[in-house]
């Protein structure tokens, strides 16, 4: 299809996908002459990702560049192409993305010492609730199973915002113990691998991580929004209207 095509279908304006090719974040279209260009289906998929992470997900220009330049890094593993993608996404609890151990992702190679990982140490040193919040997600992983995420601990962003979420909890009078989060985290354990079910139906690695973005970026408001409903829900069942 033409460039004007691929606008069409997609919905986006024309002078929108050529500002997303400027910034690189449409890949270039196959040559068909000096001055036009063929695209597929898998323009298509992109821009609808581009669009939806920008204007649905909020998500900076800058930051959606990043993201994308692992999911179509073929030289990467799924696993670390996964993990470097999502990484990169804003994160909850105050993380920016884009950090050198968070644009790496998840390889055994950054894991050694660096000041990303050792900055967290020192925060807990001089902050009693962060001591005890980095404890209890400590705790609460070794009593999942989850070896993975215990061993890259303070390099990954999400393990960073829990023990942040779990310290101002605390701060504020609300604390938990891994009793109260064990439920919550064998339900996401649930979810996650119903994500890699789902993902797994596409045919290949980029696709994949693509959808795995898209999720993460866009699903996670449904999830809130089920859980408020569910609230109501065993509310009206527990104690009527």
């Amino acid at each position: 299809m033409r460039l004007a095509d691929l606008g069409e279908r997609s919905g986006v304006p024309l002078a929108t996908v050529k500002y997303y090719l400027r910034e690189g974040l449409l890949p270039p279209g196959r040559r068909i002459n000096a001055t036009q260009a063929e695209y597929d289906e898998s323009h298509l998929r992109r821009l609808r990702l581009v669009r939806a992470m920008i204007q649905v997900g909020r998500i900076p220009v800058a930051t959606v560049r990043e993201v994308l330049a692992h999911v179509d890094d073929d030289s990467l593993g799924l696993t670390v192409r996964l993990g470097a993608a999502l990484w990169a996404l804003p994160h909850p609890a105050g993380e920016a993305p884009g950090a050198p151990a968070e644009a790496a992702g998840p390889s055994r190679e950054v894991a050694g010492p660096s000041q990303e990982a050792a900055s967290p140490s020192r925060e807990a040193a001089d902050d009693p609730h962060r001591a005890a919040a980095d404890l209890l997600v400590d705790e609460l992983l070794a009593r999942l199973g989850w070896s993975a995420a215990r061993e890259l601990g303070a390099l990954s962003p999400a393990h960073r915002a829990l023990v942040t979420t779990l310290a101002t909890l605390h701060r504020l009078g609300y604390p938990l113990d891994a009793d109260d989060l064990l439920p919550y985290a064998r339900t996401m354990e649930q979810a996650a691998a119903h994500d890699l079910d789902r993902m797994e139906q596409l045919p290949t690695p980029r696709e994949q991580t693509e959808y795995a973005v898209a999720s993460a970026a866009l699903f996670e408001p449904v999830l809130l929004n089920l859980r408020r409903l569910a609230q109501c829900e065993e509310s009206n069942r527990r104690y009527g209207l």
